[in-house]
């Protein structure tokens, strides 16, 4: 996947295995992750192998994937945005994670709306999903903002058959 987008403040590109080290609290600090699943791999071996597994490996499978999120100020690695092919619903899901020193500032709106552009003129998928825990309230509101409703609730076995919110739009 080659596709980089710009938006007022956010540079979204493709991870690259280099980026272990700067995406390495995305998936350790339990703030971030409390709400998927909890933390994941310290080590940078560990890390790297989450990107060839996970944003890499859907590059190559799906032609796109979650993209990784740069403050263009500073071309700081802050999180990542983007959309997930998800089997088990056989749909896409639009998600998002950053560093928690980025938060409250709209970016996660901000990278969710160029991530939906992207599905929309690029891929021309018709409709996104996002898997919300219920108590996460502040992904609740992004979602919101970017137009999403919440379609239903059902048991997500990749949290353990916890139960997970399914908010939904159309693109078309």
């Amino acid at each position: 996947m080659n596709v980089i987008i710009e938006t007022e403040r956010l540079r979204l590109r493709p991870f690259r295995e280099d980026d272990a080290e700067a995406y390495r609290p995305l998936v350790t600090d339990p703030a971030i992750t409390r709400y998927a699943g909890g933390p994941g791999p310290d080590s940078i071996e560990g890390v790297r192998e989450v990107i060839r597994n996970a944003p890499l490996a859907d590059y190559a499978r799906y032609g796109y994937g979650r993209f990784a999120v740069e403050w263009k100020a500073s071309d700081q690695l802050i999180g990542f945005s983007g959309l997930k092919f998800l089997p088990e619903f056989n749909e896409t899901e639009l998600g998002y994670r950053l560093l928690t020193e980025f938060w409250g500032r709209g970016l996660a709106t901000e990278a969710g709306a160029a991530s939906i552009a992207f599905a929309r003129d690029t891929l021309h998928l018709t409709r996104l999903i996002s898997v919300i825990h219920p108590d996460n309230h502040a992904s609740k509101g992004v979602v919101r903002k970017l137009g999403m409703a919440l379609e239903r609730l059902e048991a997500y076995e990749p949290l353990g058959g916890a139960p997970v919110e399914i908010w939904s739009r159309r693109l078309d």
